[in-house]
């Protein structure tokens, strides 16, 4: 066989096991020493784009501005102007005061009957509604205090008071007399208007306030007379005393009561009529005999 077959048979051979192995022609190279030496097998994949490397993210904790409260400066606001009440003229006669102008008062209103009492002199609040009474009733400012201008209304209203008129001897007009009261001497007590009339003949002679007995110790009702009259006399059952005492009926008496003087209303006997005014029971004391008639009355 020639050289050159064997040669060609050669690299037939040669190239037939390159295939095999997955190398192409061409791609083998020949090294210095005329060996074949396969170079690094190409990647099948697609090539690799050219991208430039993400950056490394870094994170950097950032504090939050703290948040301040911005505060408007304080600025000082003028004082608001202040309000001062319509000045009010004082009344000419005062709430609570006692007086010979409070007795005129009273008695002006009482002539108009306004005012259910005798002149008391004292400025309380039964005088404060019957002011008010007159106030409605004549179109001024109902405010109960006598103003100038209710002042002037109510003297123009009436005419001046008599001194009887301004020094009644009771606190309540005495009643209508009880027709029993009209004869004779007589002792009246009403006890409607808490008083008691010393009459002869139908006349009026001097009158006093009068205090009665409890609902459990009631001062009997009727005609009586004086039976026994004792100037110094102490109660046996009670031991309390009863000055100016002026017995008309068992162991009840017209007689004199400090406790009367000192607490008014407020208390009550224990049957007996008592009487408040010192000087008056003692003069009445004097003028009274013993059978004498005395009548209870409401």
């Amino acid at each position: 066989m020639h050289r050159t077959a064997v040669v060609g048979t050669a690299l037939a051979t040669a190239t037939a096991a390159a295939l095999v192995a997955g190398c192409r022609p061409g791609e083998a190279t020949v090294n210095g020493r005329g060996q074949d030496r396969p170079q690094a097998r190409a990647s099948t994949s697609a090539p690799a784009r050219e991208t430039p490397p993400r950056p490394r993210r870094t994170y950097t904790h950032k504090a939050k501005p703290k948040r301040v409260a911005v505060r408007p400066p304080r600025t000082t606001a003028p004082p608001a102007p202040r309000r001062t009440a319509p000045r009010v003229a004082p009344p000419v006669i005062p709430f609570g005061t006692s007086g010979d102008r409070v007795r005129e008062l009273q008695a002006r209103l009482r002539a108009l009957g306004l005012f259910h009492r005798n002149p008391t002199g004292y400025f309380g609040t039964i005088t404060q509604a019957s002011v008010s009474a007159y106030q409605r009733g004549h179109g001024l400012a109902v405010t109960g205090s006598v103003s100038q201008r209710t002042w002037t209304s109510l003297r123009s209203a009436t005419k001046p008071p008599t001194r009887d008129e301004l020094y009644p001897p009771t606190t309540l007009p005495l009643a209508k007399p009880d027709p029993r009261c009209l004869t004779g001497r007589v002792l009246c007590i009403s006890k409607t208007s808490r008083s008691l009339a010393w009459m002869v003949n139908g006349r009026v002679v001097s009158a006093m306030d009068v205090r009665f007995g409890s609902e459990y110790t009631p001062t009997r009702e009727g005609l009586f007379q004086v039976n026994f009259k004792s100037r110094d006399h102490v109660s046996t059952i009670y031991h309390t005393p009863m000055p100016y005492a002026m017995f008309f009926s068992g162991g009840q008496a017209v007689h004199y009561s400090s406790d009367f003087a000192a607490r008014g209303y407020s208390g009550a006997s224990h049957g007996c009529v008592n009487v408040r005014d010192k000087k008056k029971i003692a003069a009445l004391f004097d003028r009274v005999k013993a059978g004498d008639k005395v009548v209870v009355y409401k």
